[in-house]
């Protein structure tokens, strides 16, 4: 079974392969072009590789700790939540009080070491699960690879520990990001990711600023549309 799955990703793999070079002959053919010569696609390479900046907005060109200011307050003009703490140790305390508040029973967590670490105790009979997120979740709670001070938005990935479910299923939706992890524009924090992953992306990368919402029906806004009702970010000080 595991080799009939293997050659039916290959064969789609390939199918699609196949299905982009002939729009692209298309394309060729309709302006009458070739095959680029060689020293032009290297050009191009070479430009694509440099990954050159686009114009950075003048107000995220700050010190970082104006970038930390600015992230706030673009993240709460997106109406996240922010609850700030000197250290990750603090984070389980004040999630047990958040969720208290709210009456969520329940948390579902991703397996990132970082969270597993920490004392969960303080939850008392809150109940804490690490998995997937499924439908009907009322809360979950991840990590995030970075913050974004021109928009206020939080980068996130997909990987063995950081399901991407978690960002999208559960009503509310808590995240842990730390103050060093925030950069000034888009361009830094694809930059950084590069530099993490060696080069190769995740299968996912979710940009989330505040929580979700829709204003397609009647032009009235609708909180939870696509998403979360609720973001709640937490940021570590240390």
């Amino acid at each position: 079974m595991a080799g009939t799955a293997e050659n039916t990703t290959k064969n789609a793999a390939g199918a699609f392969l196949m299905s982009r070079a002939e729009i692209l002959n298309n394309i060729r053919r309709g302006l009458k072009r070739g095959e680029a010569p060689a020293d032009q696609r290297a050009a191009v390479m070479t430009r694509l590789d440099a990954r050159a900046n686009n114009l950075i907005p003048r107000r995220a060109q700050l010190p970082h700790a104006e970038q930390v200011a600015l992230f706030k307050t673009m993240a709460r003009e997106a109406a996240a939540e922010l609850i700030e703490l000197d250290s990750i140790d603090q984070a389980p305390a004040a999630i047990a009080r958040w969720l208290t508040q709210q009456q969520i029973p329940e948390l579902v967590c991703a397996s990132d070491p970082a969270l597993q670490s920490l004392d969960w105790s303080v939850l008392d009979d809150i109940a804490r699960t690490e998995r997937v997120a499924r439908a009907g979740d009322l809360a979950s709670l991840t990590g995030s690879f970075a913050g974004i001070a021109e928009t206020g938005t939080l980068m996130l990935y997909s990987g063995a520990t950081s399901p991407t479910t978690l960002n999208f299923l559960p009503d509310n939706h808590l995240v842990i990001l730390h103050q060093s992890c925030i950069v000034g524009v888009y361009e830094d924090a694809w930059k950084r990711l590069r530099s993490a992953t060696g080069g190769a992306m995740p299968r996912t990368v979710n940009l989330i600023t505040g929580p979700s919402r829709s204003a397609d029906i009647e032009q009235k806004l609708q909180m939870g549309a696509h998403g979360p009702r609720t973001l709640v970010i937490l940021l570590i000080k240390e």
